[in-house]
């Protein structure tokens, strides 16, 4: 396992999907945003919601529980769109993400932290950076820039419109 604390993961942003606690590094996680209005994309990725307006800037949202083939549920006031900031090839990429539940950011330990089975899993163990063991419960941190692909992220770019912080009204 790659020690997490030399990559500066000693903090996380936890977050529910399907009942199950997930996590990124918080220096990945932008901002938080309660579940506004997202204006969908004719899109040949089934994942993408749609798009968003933050500030003026094209965010494109990204529904996590269909990308990880969950189960869809209707939106609740729990609902969360988490506001991520990616690089991709040295270019800072801004992307939003459809959550259950956002439960709050927690301080990780390296004893917290072990490697992820590389099997046995319902998503890719590529995905996972580690798993962190807290109050007799797993939390499945995953690696942000490995969620959305390099191919992902640029298909995107093109279905927003060249860029995914165009700006809005210019």
């Amino acid at each position: 396992m790659e020690n997490l604390n030399e990559t500066g993961l000693t903090q996380i942003l936890r977050f529910e999907l399907a009942g199950e606690h997930y996590a990124f590094d918080v220096l990945k996680a932008r901002e938080v945003l309660s579940m506004v209005k997202v204006t969908p994309l004719p899109s040949s990725m089934e994942f993408l919601s749609g798009v968003i307006n933050l500030r003026g800037s094209v965010i494109p949202v990204v529904d996590l529980r269909k990308k990880f083939n969950l189960p869809v549920v209707a939106d609740t006031v729990d609902t969360s769109i988490i506001i991520a900031e990616l690089v991709v090839e040295g270019e800072t990429t801004v992307i939003g993400a459809v959550v259950d539940a956002v439960k709050g950011v927690m301080r990780c330990e390296e004893s917290d932290l072990e490697s992820a089975p590389r099997f046995g899993m319902k998503m890719n163990a590529n995905l996972i950076q580690a798993i962190a063991k807290k109050d007799g419960s797993f939390i499945i941190i995953l690696d942000a820039n490995k969620v959305f692909s390099e191919k992902e992220l640029w298909l995107l770019k093109d279905e927003v419109g060249g860029s995914s912080q165009t700006s809005v009204g210019s």
